[in-house]
């Protein structure tokens, strides 16, 4: 796929994403707000923090697909796995956010007062993550962004934890017992591992691992097709971005 192809692909994307998460964090945070909700809160929290991380991939992705120049002969590639550590930042500040505010809401709890609009907001918000997320990982595996296949990953797991509020809503209707603080909770340690696991795989793409499988073997393929070579041994790879 040729370089401006796949940056004209992961801007659309990463547009579409921004839209998405803009109207979701807009309707969740009034909805929110208005029925006394902190879980629809903090979700709508992350929904913010997944437009900041749109804005980053990019922004990122636009550095990457420069020419090489004098300075950087080899290209600007790796910008791709500095931004996926920018976008983990984001996530990691968001997850320790929303956990010291549900932490708050556990020691001083306050009740929800959920009716059909906010149900039904959380319903289709659920219906739009997985729609994104499957839309997004997509894209990311076409063009082999680990940024979008991170961001589709995320947008998939968001629609689990919207789940999960929509389930304590259901269940403090129908039994009176609110649990919403403790799902805030576990919506926070999911946001907060994400994080981590972004950074461990951009760090490990840029301090260089082990590559096994198909790029190998073409790899060996082509060198010994040259004459005089009988095997090839001992590969290293050095990764300068994704592509």
């Amino acid at each position: 796929m040729a370089s401006e192809q796949r940056e004209s692909i992961i801007f659309k994307t990463g547009v579409v994403g921004i839209v998405a998460n803009v109207l979701l964090a807009s309707f969740k945070a009034v909805v929110g707000l208005s029925v006394n909700s902190i879980a629809m809160v903090l979700d709508a929290v992350n929904n913010l923090s997944d437009v900041l991380s749109s804005v980053v991939t990019i922004v990122g992705t636009k550095i990457a697909g420069k020419k090489p120049d004098k300075k950087h002969p080899m290209g600007h590639g790796r910008v791709e796995y500095l931004s996926e550590m920018i976008v983990a930042a984001i996530i990691l500040y968001a997850g320790a956010t929303a956990l010291i505010e549900s932490v708050k809401k556990i020691i001083a709890p306050e009740q929800a007062d959920y009716n059909k609009v906010s149900l039904a907001v959380i319903g289709i918000a659920i219906a739009v993550k997985i729609f994104l997320g499957l839309y997004v990982k997509k894209q990311g595996v076409r063009t082999n962004s680990e940024l979008l296949k991170a961001s589709g990953s995320d947008a998939l797991f968001d629609a689990l934890l919207s789940s999960a509020v929509l389930a304590s809503a259901i269940i403090y209707i129908v039994t009176d017992i609110s649990l919403e603080a403790y799902v805030s909770v576990l919506i926070s340690g999911f946001i907060i591992k994400a994080g981590f696991t972004m950074i461990a795989g951009a760090v490990d793409e840029m301090l260089g691992h082990r590559v096994e499988g198909e790029i190998i073997r073409n790899i060996k393929g082509i060198v010994t097709q040259i004459d005089g070579v009988h095997g090839a041994y001992d590969i290293i790879l050095h990764n300068y971005g994704p592509e």
